[in-house]
C-alpha cells in the first residue's frame, strides 16, 4: 500500500511540474484573481477541501460527494441526492462568497483538487448533452437559437425560434468565432478549465484525470451515453482542417496544461 501510494504522489509530482513549466512558458502577466474567477472553486470548511469543479468531467457525482461531506448529516448517501439538487448554488458554498482574508486563508491552507479530461471529449460531450437532448430546452433557445441565425444559411423560421438542432459544426464556428467572446464569457459548460479553475495563479494539490483508470468508475445512470475517445472523432471528421486548426489553437492551453496531445483524428499536422 504503500508502494502504490508513493506512486501516486509521484503522479501528482509530475502533473504539478509539467502545469508549472507550461504555466511559465506561455501564460501571460500575472492574473489577480477576482470574486468572478473563484466561483467555481467548492468550498469544504470540515475537512479543508477546495474543489474546483468543471462542468462535464463528473463534477455533479463530486458535488454530490461534497454536499455530504459539508451537509452535517442532511445527506447520507451521495447517489440519492437528484441531479438538478446537485446544481443548486446555494447548496455549497463557493470561495468567491468569503472575504479576502478568508480567501487568502483557505488558498494557502486546504487541499486543493480539480478533475480534468481530454479537451475535445469534453467538447463533444457538452455539444451532445446541450444541443442533442430535446429536454435541454433553456440551451436551445439562449444559444441554439443565437448559433443558427449566426452560422446557418438560410435557416427555417422555425430553427430561428426553437434552436433545437443546432449541428456541431454550427457549434465549432460559433466558438471559435472572435464576436462569441467579446459578446459575452463561453458558457461553462463549453469554457476552458484554464479559465475555470486559474491552474497557473491557484496551486492545485491533485489533478485528477477524468477516464484514465477504467479501474475506478462512477456510477453511470447510462453506459451508452459515454463521450469517448471514437466518438469524438466521429464528431470531428466533418470540421475542415481549417477550422480543426482553430478549435485547437483556442483549446490549445488545456491540452499543454494537462499533458493531452493533439489528437490522431486531427487533419492539421
Amino acid at each position: 500500500c504503500q508502494f502504490e501510494q508513493s506512486a501516486t504522489q509521484v503522479t501528482h509530482q509530475r502533473r504539478r511540474d509539467l502545469l508549472d513549466r507550461v504555466c511559465k512558458l506561455y501564460s501571460r502577466k500575472r492574473h489577480v484573481l477576482t470574486p468572478d474567477d473563484l466561483k467555481h472553486l467548492v468550498v469544504d470548511d470540515v475537512h479543508g477541501l477546495l474543489y474546483c469543479y468543471v462542468p462535464k468531467v463528473a463534477c455533479t457525482n463530486w458535488k454530490r460527494v461534497l454536499m455530504v461531506l459539508t451537509g452535517q448529516g442532511k445527506y447520507r448517501d451521495p447517489l440519492k441526492i437528484p441531479a438538478n439538487e446537485a446544481h443548486v448554488s446555494s447548496n455549497l458554498k463557493t470561495l468567491a462568497e468569503y472575504s479576502t482574508s478568508e480567501i487568502n486563508y483557505r488558498l494557502r491552507n486546504y487541499l486543493k483538487f480539480m478533475f480534468v479530461r481530454e479537451p475535445f471529449e469534453r467538447l463533444v460531450s457538452a455539444y451532445r448533452n446541450k444541443f442533442t437532448r430535446q429536454y435541454n430546452t433553456a440551451f436551445h433557445k439562449r444559444y441554439g437559437t443565437k448559433i443558427i441565425k449566426q452560422h446557418r444559411r438560410d435557416p427555417s423560421l422555425e430553427a430561428l425560434e426553437k434552436g433545437d438542432d443546432v449541428k456541431f459544426e454550427e457549434f465549432v464556428y460559433y466558438l471559435v468565432d472572435p464576436h462569441t467572446q467579446r459578446e459575452e464569457p463561453f458558457n461553462e459548460h463549453w469554457e476552458r478549465v484554464s479559465s475555470l479553475c486559474h491552474p497557473c495563479v491557484i496551486h492545485y494539490d491533485v489533478i485528477g484525470k477524468f477516464g484514465v483508470d477504467q479501474s475506478i468508475k462512477f456510477p453511470s445512470s447510462s453506459k451508452s451515453t459515454r463521450t469517448t475517445d471514437n466518438l469524438t472523432a466521429k464528431f470531428f471528421h466533418n470540421i475542415s482542417p481549417f477550422y480543426q486548426k482553430k478549435l485547437y489553437k483556442l483549446y490549445r492551453m488545456d491540452f499543454l496544461l494537462f499533458n493531452y496531445t493533439m489528437p490522431s483524428y486531427l487533419v492539421i499536422r
